[in-house]
């Protein structure tokens, strides 16, 4: 049996690879962002005036957050304040088994060629 020889791919080709993959990368990060899906935290109840005493602070922490760069409580206030979303969402985990399940089928579906001549080498002669 001949052995495996995999298709030479064009300069062209490897560069709309790069291009499309790249592409891929940027709306992987991107996307969530744009529809709102990713970020952990929100701020829960912004003081009017905040001072450290109403955030809950003791000295130990005034004195950090000094060493941090926020001299005053207004400018500390939101991150002390922010709180992690817990929330949990049927659709959104149904979203992302679809897409997994949908990626692997067409991985499969397209690189079954591929796997059958490998295998053919592989094991045919045995």
């Amino acid at each position: 049996m001949a052995r495996y020889t995999p298709p030479k791919q064009s300069k062209f080709g490897q560069i709309l690879d790069v291009i499309v993959l790249l592409a891929l990368t940027i709306g992987a990060l991107y996307i969530p962002l744009w529809l709102g899906l990713a970020g952990s935290s929100h701020v829960a109840n912004l003081p009017e005036n905040p001072t450290w005493e109403s955030l809950g602070q003791n000295a130990a922490m005034i004195e950090k957050w000094n060493q941090l760069g926020y001299a005053d409580a207004a400018s500390a206030a939101e991150i002390i304040t922010s709180r992690f979303d817990y929330s949990f969402s049927i659709g959104s985990l149904l979203m992302m088994i679809v897409v997994i399940v949908g990626y692997y089928a067409i991985m499969l579906r397209l690189s079954a060629k591929e796997y059958r001549d490998v295998i053919a080498e592989k094991f045919d002669g045995r």
